[in-house]
């Protein structure tokens, strides 16, 4: 143990090359603990190694933070490299035009990315010390990054550390307490505390196996939670999510628009175990991210299609691009909407997606870089436009709808709308830009977290998956699995009567748990600077 302790702490003086192939090393192991790998405890390697590099002693306090800065940085590099490398898949649909931006979405968007983890070790080094308090630093310092990560300029808050419990039902539950910021706090917190049994004689294993304790009683607690909430159906509701499993490259041709809405209705009809009858079985019919190749008004036929395909007891809820005016500050005339259309073909009421993605669905400085020859992938003309307000889903036969298209639910506390509150989260999405890659697996297990986070149940429609209905503790009810086509029958679960903390306080409890961690952290530094006084 001695021998292996020695050649742990040999780490920390290392330099150049090797110290950052190590920093960069470590990040990237730790992607594995994201889906669709989950390997969470691996984090139990690749935080200690980080908070060695971090522990790396210096002449000067610039010299300390900037060797942290580095460490930060590579490490960083490392982790969203390899967690988020299935973007660049998003530019091979249409490779002759987007291939060339392949090197810049891979690797300049990880080293952007990385600029938080680099802020984040500059914060803890600053609050560094020698004993386990400086774990609360470590914590602290890039609990602060992520939650800036989620924030700064629209914000991008995928893969941050706390998804690394999202994979154990019985861990997710205490989302519905500290929120996703509060499990990469704990994340941080507990999976680095390895690294205090390379220090002799200074409580090493007792902080490791209470780091185990608190880790086994949140699986305790999560168990508990679990056979303790039964979840009753809405009554009178049969849901049918309809997972075309449509390749990107195909979806949106215009010429197939007759043929592929057949598809959908065809589909949409089959009988199941679940509905026997096909459709007459159904209430409420949902449909991924814009469905159609086309504008549904200029295409008079399409309403008489559906009309002619929906029983009477049917609501085909959709989405779909919408046209009209361009609300004030905006030029385009194109929205990304979800659309509600009863039996006859009617639309009776319409929202729309109001986080776009950069560079996806717009443009930053969009009219400039449009004069240059630039594109969204989407490929729109002058880029959607946003939906004015956050607004509720009104769909006959449910209860009010939070409406989230796509990556719009990876944002924790901000998946509700303003007022009473919905029934249920629904959230269409078309990752089949991404195909089988990490990328839908890892969309699922955010969206997944926001309905243990909200204490509301989840509807899913994604167009080559994963599609699902989920109850409001994070149980899966329904599923249809990544890149195939069928559907996702059954009924709706009922939210929980009591909104859960993170859902009421989505923002004060992780401010909570930083205010303690910084409390903890700056402990030995107020000491010493009570002893130079």
């Amino acid at each position: 143990m001695a021998s292996l302790r020695g050649r742990f702490l040999v780490l920390r003086a290392l330099a150049g090359w090797r110290r950052r192939f190590l920093a960069c090393g470590a990040g990237a192991l730790g992607a594995l603990a994201m889906p669709p790998f989950g390997l969470w405890p691996i984090l139990a390697v690749s935080f200690p190694v980080l908070v060695l590099l971090l522990d790396a002693p210096a002449t000067s306090w610039r010299a300390r933070l900037t060797a942290a800065a580095g460490a930060g940085w590579w490490f960083g590099f490392g982790y969203f490299l390899a967690s988020l490398w299935w973007i660049g898949a998003a530019l091979l649909v249409e490779a002759d035009v987007f291939g060339w931006l392949l090197p810049f979405a891979v690797i300049a968007m990880p080293a952007g990315l990385a600029l938080f983890t680099a802020l984040g070790a500059v914060i803890a080094r600053l609050l560094w010390s020698r004993g386990a308090m400086r774990l609360f630093a470590f914590a602290f310092g890039l609990t602060v990054a992520e939650w800036l990560r989620g924030h700064v300029l629209t914000g991008f808050p995928w893969n941050t550390f706390g998804y690394a419990f999202s994979d154990s039902l019985v861990l997710l539950q205490s989302a519905s307490l500290v929120g996703a910021y509060g499990l990469t706090f704990f994340a941080l917190l507990l999976l680095a505390t390895p690294v205090l049994l390379l220090r002799p004689g200074r409580g090493g294993p007792a902080g490791v196996a209470l780091a185990g304790l608190v880790l086994a009683g949140a699986a305790l607690w999560g168990a508990h939670r679990l056979a303790a909430t039964p979840i009753p159906d809405v009554p009178g509701v049969a849901l049918r999510v309809m997972q075309p499993n449509v390749p990107q490259d195909k979806k949106f041709a215009y010429d197939r628009r007759r043929e592929i809405l057949k598809d959908y209705l065809e589909l949409s009809a089959r009988p199941s175990t679940t509905y026997p009858r096909g459709l007459a079985d159904v209430t409420v019919l949902v449909w991924p991210e814009s469905a159609f190749p086309f504008i549904y008004e200029r295409e008079p036929w399409a309403a008489e299609d559906i009309a002619a395909a929906l029983p009477p007891n049917v609501t085909l809820v959709t989405g779909a691009v919408r046209y009209d005016f361009p609300p004030k500050g905006q030029v385009s005339p194109f929205f990304n909407a979800i659309r509600v259309i009863d039996a006859e073909g009617r639309v009776l009421h319409n929202t729309d997606k109001v986080h776009l993605v950069p560079f996806g669905e717009y443009l930053p400085f969009q009219a400039t870089l449009e004069s240059l020859g630039l594109e969204q992938l989407t490929r729109v003309r002058g880029g959607f436009s946003s939906g004015a307000t956050f607004a509720p889903l009104s769909v006959p036969g449910l209860p009010p709808v939070a409406p989230l298209v796509c990556y719009e639910i990876i944002f924790p506390g901000k998946v509700v709308p303003a007022g009473p509150r919905p029934g249920l989260m629904l959230n269409l999405t078309n990752d089949a830009w991404f195909g089988t890659t990490p990328g839908p697996y890892q969309h699922f297990a955010q969206a997944r977290m926001r309905a243990v986070e909200e204490g509301l149940p989840l509807v899913r429609a994604a167009n080559t998956g994963i599609s699902a209905i989920i109850d409001p503790l994070g149980r899966i009810v329904a599923l249809s699995h990544l890149g195939e086509e069928g559907l996702v029958d059954g009924p709706l679960p009922q939210s929980l009567e009591t909104v859960p903390a993170a859902g009421r306080f989505p923002q004060i409890i992780p401010a909570m748990l930083l205010l303690a961690a910084l409390t903890l952290a700056a402990m030995p530094l107020s000491g010493c600077v009570t002893r130079l006084g």
